[in-house]
């Protein structure tokens, strides 16, 4: 099944992996908004895991866009 993985290169797969991270990020933002605006309730440390975890969510896929915007294979280092 992932034999067409083979043929595309790294940096692309890369590219991919940080394009579902800024995905992820702003699944987990649109969270932190309707606990904001009190549509779901949840508690402050609750609230604090998931403003933590969307900063390095965010910091994840702005560098692996970077690198392989750059051509530079961070991801599948052998």
């Amino acid at each position: 099944m992932l034999k067409f993985l083979r043929n595309v290169p790294p940096v692309n797969i890369q590219a991919f992996v940080a394009l579902l991270f800024f995905g992820v990020s702003l699944f987990i933002a649109n969270i932190v908004i309707k606990i904001q605006s009190e549509k779901w309730t949840a508690s402050p440390m609750f609230l604090l895991y998931l403003r933590i975890l969307l900063g390095f969510v965010f910091a994840a896929s702005i560098g692996l866009g970077f690198y392989s915007f750059a051509g530079i294979n961070i991801l599948f280092n052998k």
